[in-house]
């Protein structure tokens, strides 16, 4: 039996409890990770409420996109970036392979091209910080 404490630790580390398994049985969530490039910049925004429903279907959430991109290594800039979080790999892949979702892509395929990716999530490193750095300043 999870105890209070396993709860937290579960928590802090970034596991969640998946609907409907048992308990003590997480998962880290998933994020899907898009660079897109717009070619119709009037037409693009047309899928935007329908993927956004469809994601919300799935238990999903966007947690970041659209905003200012500050490349920071590498080529190409990319023009537009998105991260959209989910429970479970699994779940991300059915809301991708979804009729629902395939009929917003065909709208974003017909105004942009770019790339999308399934990204798993791992336990955050329990590596502990080196002496004499300062992490978040400068």
């Amino acid at each position: 039996m999870r105890t209070w404490l396993d709860h937290m630790k579960f928590q802090a580390i970034g596991f969640r409890q998946i609907p409907g398994a048992n308990i003590g049985e997480c998962a880290m969530p998933t994020y899907i990770v898009g660079d897109i490039h717009i070619t119709d910049s009037a037409a693009y925004p047309a899928h935007v409420p329908r993927a956004l429903a469809t994601i919300a279907r799935f238990g999903g959430r966007v947690i970041a996109g659209g905003g200012r991109v500050d490349l920071l290594e590498g080529d190409p800039m990319p023009e537009r970036v998105f991260i959209i979080e989910f429970p479970t790999a699994d779940v991300a892949r059915r809301w991708y392979r979804s009729n629902d979702y395939q009929e917003a892509l065909k709208a974003r395929l017909s105004a942009s091209h770019g790339r999308v990716l399934l990204l798993e999530g791992n336990e955050v490193s329990t590596v502990a910080p080196v002496a004499g750095m300062d992490v978040g300043k400068g």
